[in-house]
């Protein structure tokens, strides 16, 4: 019989629906039952595409006596990560704090009152590579619950001390320029100089950080900083962990090559990385650069949207309970799809071999640049590249017919947020007016469907109900993302419901105590402390986006509600930035838009007028990453410069659409050609 998950949206909790483990979702019935029988709590955490955590649900969750043993000692409550991010982050700092390491899949033991007292990642089904069996933890822990109580609840008690204590930040004294310098110093010392990313291994993309090395590329022309930015990305672009096939890129590689990936694709990810490529490719024209921006995009657009406009959420590594199978290809399963004489140019090209590199089997990427493979082959560089284009369609044809890894379906706001900004801006500045469309699509969508009444956001959306009070990451983000669509569009719908989120953002967020902002909302349901995340992760924290997006939005409007809060947290946190940088990936960005200062750039005219267009793009064609862009229209009425004071006196000059370039609301002379506009940007910069 299916449990209570079965009644439950996510999918990773409907992959556990049939469990034998009498499963409750988080909420009151689960912890009052808890109370009423004196049972501790077995709180489980992970997420649809997390390899571990299949491998935990088949070994431990589906195994009817060790489900029996959870049943008989513990309320047992299952987790979505992604659903409930305030729950992981509480649970995870703990089982950080008793164990020095995180992940998942996670498994925390709780006292009825949600307090924990002991916790882990992965426990195996019988004791192996030096790690207790699941079973043996959980005797130990209800024996330790029912009979060493006192114990626990010192354990529980002084978690709780460490857990509970707010970091007032403390603004840096004479914060300048100099401090990106410094953190830019600190990020290259501990960067890979012969495969780009962080040493070491695993690898992860670290999109946000590298974000930030672009940035200072573009105010320091520093060519040290840009070398380690092009051998990062040709790297990763270049490696198994981009998808050759397919575009869009793995979660990370296992090793220190970019080589094998845990294979499953996140949302999150591609949002980020889709974004550095477009950036490096304006900064630097590299054609490669656009390449993967589009093959990422097209990827999220062909298989991650849903037909209401939502991104989905992510795809599995596994596919038949096989890690990797749908990616992996044999030499003759490439002959197969290819024919003999273009399969030999793909398997020089991938680095295919008879043994593999995985399993057997063979991960496609590109180990050599194409002009060496073309002289061993003895063709052009054109001729193997133009067989390769003519291979990706085919394969993919023939990967299609393959059994394909699951896919989380639900969509999730903060990450619709993140793909937002990057459809939007890669729509405006590469021209694809496609890519415009389906920003436009799931703003129309998320507007409509994951926003209440009093205009705050849901969380997340599947099967037609949306449903949990959404957090900070989900207002700035969306918000963040809408100011992009807005420059994308100059559609004031957009600007207007930016605005309005970032409103609700000061009112139920802020920390009026210690400054920056808390995760959950004012009203929202009391867990064992109100949770307040500073760091990047995978995803950037919800305050480092709101103070990135409202100094953005104190750009556009010159009003200091908005600037001083972002102001406060980049400044309260500028020292743990710059002893801890790669902590701090996004914030770091927040504080060079905040050191640097932002390019305010009004035009005036119809925005369907070739001439007028013409000045947008000479904008949006340039890397300018602390630039903001609005349009007035001639007819506009009074109510826009009222939303967008940026743009009030910006008139049409001698009847000619026209662009002023302005610093702090302070404007040099307007211009009226795309030359004479690049020459004004050019002089803005510090």
């Amino acid at each position: 019989m299916p449990n209570r998950l079965a009644q439950e949206t996510s999918p990773y909790l409907l992959q556990h629906a049939d469990n034998p483990v009498d499963w409750y979702p988080w909420g009151p019935e689960a912890f009052a039952r808890a109370q009423a029988e004196d049972k501790p709590i077995l709180l489980s955490v992970g997420y649809s595409a997390c390899h571990w955590c299949h491998v935990m649900a088949h070994e431990s969750f589906e195994d009817p006596e060790t489900a029996a043993l959870m049943n008989q000692h513990f309320v047992n409550i299952k987790v979505d990560r992604e659903e409930r991010p305030d729950v992981d982050h509480i649970y995870m700092e703990a089982v950080q704090l008793l164990t020095g390491r995180g992940g998942w899949p996670m498994t925390v033991f709780l006292t009825p009152d949600g307090r924990p007292y002991y916790g882990g990642t992965y426990f195996p089904p019988v004791e192996r590579y030096g790690m207790p069996s699941f079973r043996r933890v959980l005797l130990t822990m209800a024996d330790a619950y029912r009979h060493r109580r006192q114990e626990v609840l010192d354990q529980a008690g002084q978690l709780m001390q460490h857990l509970d204590l707010t970091v007032p930040l403390r603004p840096a004294s004479g914060l300048d320029l100099a401090a990106l310098d410094q953190a830019t110093e600190a990020l290259l010392d501990q960067m890979d100089a012969r495969r780009g990313g962080l040493k070491g291994a695993p690898k992860f993309p670290q999109p946000m950080l590298l974000e930030f090395l672009l940035r200072q590329w573009r105010r320091t022309g520093d060519a040290t900083v840009r070398a380690m930015i092009d051998l990062t990305l040709d790297q990763m672009a270049r490696g198994g962990i981009y998808d050759q096939i397919g575009g869009g890129f793995a979660r990370y590689s296992t090793d220190a090559e970019w080589l094998v990936p845990h294979f499953e694709k996140m949302l999150y990810d591609n949002a980020q990385l889709a974004r550095l490529y477009l950036d490096a490719y304006r900064a630097f024209g590299t054609p490669a650069y656009r390449r993967i921006a589009e093959e990422t995009l097209d990827y999220v657009a062909r298989e991650m949207t849903a037909p209401e406009g939502g991104f989905y959420s992510a795809q599995d590594a596994d596919s038949e309970g096989v890690e990797g199978k749908f990616y992996v290809w044999t030499p003759a399963e490439l002959r197969e799809a290819l024919g003999a004489e273009r399969a030999d140019i793909v398997i020089a090209a991938y680095g295919v071999t008879a043994a593999g590199n995985f399993e057997g089997r063979n991960i496609l990427h590109r180990p050599e640049p194409i002009e060496r493979v073309a002289a061993r082959l003895d063709l052009t560089p054109d001729a193997v590249a133009a067989a390769l284009a003519q291979a990706r369609p085919l394969l993919y044809a023939a990967r299609a017919r393959r059994v394909w890894p699951g896919r989380d379906d639900k969509i999730v706001t903060a990450w619709n947020g993140l793909m937002l900004r990057a459809f939007a801006e890669a729509g405006r500045a590469l021209g694809r007016e496609d890519y415009v469309d389906i920003a436009r699509r799931n703003a129309d969508f998320v507007l409509a469907r994951l926003r209440r009444s009093d205009g705050r956001l849901l969380r997340t959306f599947k099967d037609g109900r949306a449903h949990l009070t959404g957090y900070l990451d989900d207002h700035a983000c969306y918000a963040d993302g809408l100011l992009s669509l807005y420059e994308a569009t100059f559609d004031e719908r957009y600007f207007r419901a930016a605005r309005e989120l970032l409103e609700i953002v000061l009112a139920h967020y802020a920390d009026a105590t210690h400054g920056g902002f808390f995760d959950t909302a004012d009203d929202a349901e009391a867990l064992i402390i109100r949770p307040k995340n500073l760091y990047d992760n995978a995803v950037p924290s919800g305050n480092s986006v709101a103070a990135e997006a409202l100094l953005r939005l104190a750009a556009f409007t010159g009003d200091e509600r908005f600037r001083a809060p972002a102001a406060a947290l980049v400044e309260g946190l500028a020292q743990p930035m710059l002893q801890h940088p790669t902590a701090f990936g996004r914030l770091l960005c927040a504080l060079d838009r905040y050191l640097t200062g932002a390019i305010e750039i009004a035009l005036a005219g119809d925005p369907a007028a070739p001439a007028t267009r013409a000045l947008a793009d000479a904008v949006v064609r340039a890397y300018q990453p602390n630039a903001v862009v609005a349009l007035r229209r001639p007819d506009s009425p009074p109510e826009t410069e009222r939303l967008i004071p940026l743009l009030a006196g910006r008139d049409l000059v001698d009847g000619q659409p026209a662009a002023y370039v302005c610093r702090q609301f302070a404007c040099r002379l307007p211009v009226t050609t795309p030359a004479a506009l690049a020459a004004e940007l050019a002089a803005a910069q510090p």
